[in-house]
């Protein structure tokens, strides 16, 4: 009868023996087995293919990195174009929209006269508006000074001018446009004149206003066009920003113009 001595594996296994791992003892009654199971194992016997290997795990995470990488700077890069491009177009259409062109003459809040030279050189935020709005007016004011400072806290960028037109020339005096402005920014400019004066300026910057009638105290709204406005330092119509823009925003925008500016003056 003939003993297999083996130890309790699955009896499939016997298949992988090699053909010399079985011995008859003398005698016959006992196998001698010598353990020799094929296997891929190497010389070394730990288990790893002998043959060449491929890149390591770290290898491979790092060349995938790269090329994420890559593909995402490549993505910013166009995105930044495309920006570049849309923004150059727009002005390009403002400026074919013949806003801001010609000159005006008014009073500043000091009395003295200005006109659209004496702005050159310098980044204008423009607002038309007057003195007695209850609400609108004094938002638009308070978020066109805060672009101002923010503008103003970087060090590098070239100051702006904010400047105040009244559409309301009948109340908005020297004196009331003085003690006005200074509720809001120190270099925030009033501007105000004849209703000939404000009407031309108005025109100019199409501007909409139209006084409401009047009430038993005399008073009256002015319904008018919301728009911040933005002057290049060549004196030209830039850019502007309607009522739901954020200070954030307009800022954005200003430094962006800003760098992109290249005088035609000159």
């Amino acid at each position: 009868m003939l003993l297999l001595a083996w130890a309790p594996k699955p009896w499939h296994r016997l298949a992988h023996l090699k053909p010399s791992a079985l011995r008859w003892t003398p005698g016959g009654r006992a196998l001698h087995m010598s353990c020799g199971l094929l296997s891929t194992q190497g010389p070394g016997g730990t288990g790893r293919p002998s043959g060449p290997q491929g890149p390591g795990l770290r290898t491979r995470l790092l060349v995938t990195a790269l090329f994420g990488a890559g593909l995402g700077g490549a993505w910013l890069a166009a995105r930044k174009e495309k920006e570049q491009r849309q923004q150059l177009r727009r002005t390009e259409a403002l400026r074919q929209a013949a806003v801001g062109q010609g000159d005006f003459s008014l009073l500043d809040h000091h009395g003295h006269t200005r006109c659209k030279a004496d702005f050159r050189g310098q980044w204008v935020l423009l607002y038309f508006g007057f003195t007695h709005c209850p609400d609108i007016c004094p938002d638009e004011l308070e978020k066109l000074v805060q672009v101002v400072r923010d503008l103003e806290a970087e060090p590098g960028l070239p100051p702006v001018q904010p400047i105040f037109i009244t559409v309301d020339p009948e109340r908005d005096t020297v004196p009331a446009m003085a003690r006005y402005v200074q509720d809001f920014h120190p270099r925030l400019l009033g501007l105000t004149g004849s209703a000939e004066q404000v009407a031309q300026v108005s025109r100019s910057y199409r501007v909409y206003y139209r006084a409401g009638p009047k009430d038993e105290d005399q008073d009256y709204i002015v319904d008018h066009s919301i728009a911040i406005y933005l002057l290049s330092p060549d004196g030209l119509f830039t850019d502007y920003y309607g009522r739901t823009a954020s200070a954030q925003q307009i800022a954005d925008s200003v430094r962006h113009h800003m760098a992109a500016f290249r005088s035609v003056l000159h």
